[in-house]
């Protein structure tokens, strides 16, 4: 099945920090700062929203590459999103430009990339 995405799509995902959501937390440090998992987490799920519903039933998107700098500690209760673009797309290869902000300042920036799949043939051969 060929699908076609609009090249240039845009769309943003915010959350609240909360302790659950720290380093601390998660054990990937020991700061209650929003962690470097949580903020890739978030990317990875704005992206499969920004494309998920212009999809045909049945197809959704899997993570095949990530490439982040997590630049800017969050304190808990701080307001973070995620804002995405397409910038391009190679037959089911989807190419974003990711960043992630606080209600101070940009936190992350990067590029991901998401591959088209269909779910069904994709939980089969596995």
């Amino acid at each position: 099945m060929d699908i076609k995405l609009d090249i240039g799509l845009k769309y943003r995902k915010e959350k609240v920090v909360k302790i659950e959501d720290t380093a601390a937390a998660l054990g990937s440090g020991g700061v209650e700062v929003f962690a470097t998992p949580m903020m890739v987490a978030l990317i990875e799920n704005t992206c499969l929203e920004a494309v998920d519903e212009k999809l045909p039933k049945g197809y959704s998107t899997v993570g095949i590459h990530l490439n982040v700098s997590h630049i800017g500690a969050t304190k808990v209760g701080k307001k973070v999103w995620a804002e995405v673009e397409l910038l391009e797309q190679d037959r089911k290869k989807l190419v974003f430009k990711v960043e992630a902000f606080d209600e101070d300042k940009k936190i992350g920036e990067g590029i991901h990339e998401r591959f088209i799949i269909d779910v069904e043939k994709f939980i089969n051969k596995l």
